[in-house]
């Protein structure tokens, strides 16, 4: 139950998220490259100069500069202002479904994880240890915690979904000879499942297939005009998935 008014505490959360979305760009990009993500302070990928803390608040550091590098004038990627506000919509919407509840860190810490590997499995085909691992400890901590879904459920969805997407990786190599399915996806769907019970994991897994073949088909036909062929990154829309799943989900299950 809420015991301090909204109006106090929505600031709080949105600049809580803002500031999770701005690490968020640097896990994005340091971790896959197998960077630290403590040091060195945060450098102009085109100049290599220091970026100093006032020209790096987020969102607003990118309004005042324009969009550019305060040294070199080069162009800032649109993705750091994307990542710090859908971070600090998500950290929004989450609180306003849960209210001030012992689990909303364990949720906000889900949401950041599934951004992260949104953009990085976007870019380099892969979904670090770093999130997952964490993630299904966390997951089965959340799960316990929340009545809605229980340690039994956390438990079968976790290993339902790496269960399940391994099954899926031996039957692409047996029939295709190749991987069909990565590691990291597995251990993805592992922390999904610990923190949504094996029923809305299910539900999130179908969700992300219809996604992955309507971009396969229709959106990949508009587009370029042919229909996309080849191996696609599975985690983003796994990411899309879960972020709907985890806020309507046990209300699609329940009825």
């Amino acid at each position: 139950m809420t015991i301090l008014p909204q109006w106090f505490v929505l600031p709080f959360v949105i600049w809580l998220g803002l500031w999770v979305g701005s690490f968020l760009n640097v896990v994005i990009y340091r971790v896959p490259r197998g960077q630290s993500v403590v040091k060195p302070r945060s450098r102009c990928p085109a100049c290599g100069a220091l970026i100093r803390w006032y020209q790096n608040i987020p969102l607003l550091s990118f309004v005042l500069l324009r969009g550019r590098c305060a040294y070199c004038g080069g162009a800032i990627s649109w993705r750091y202002p994307l990542v710090e506000g859908v971070t600090a919509a998500f950290f929004v919407v989450t609180y306003l479904a849960m209210g001030l509840r012992v689990q909303l860190p364990f949720a906000w810490f889900f949401l950041s994880a599934l951004v992260a590997i949104f953009f990085i499995d976007l870019d380099f085909r892969i979904i670090p240890d770093a999130a997952t691992l964490p993630g299904i400890a966390l997951g089965l901590a959340f799960a316990a915690l929340t009545p809605e879904v229980g340690w039994v459920k956390g438990i079968v969805g976790s290993v339902a979904g790496g269960g399940a997407l391994w099954v899926m990786a031996l039957a692409g190599a047996a029939l295709f000879k190749q991987r069909a399915v990565r590691g990291g996806d597995v251990k993805l769907a592992a922390m999904v499942g610990a923190f949504m019970g094996w029923q809305e994991l299910m539900l999130i897994l179908a969700g992300a297939l219809v996604l992955a073949l309507l971009w396969l088909g229709l959106a990949s036909l508009a587009v370029t005009g042919k229909v996309q062929r080849g191996r696609i990154p599975f985690g983003p829309y796994v990411s899309i998935a879960a972020f709907v799943g985890f806020l309507f989900g046990y209300g699609v299950i329940r009825f």
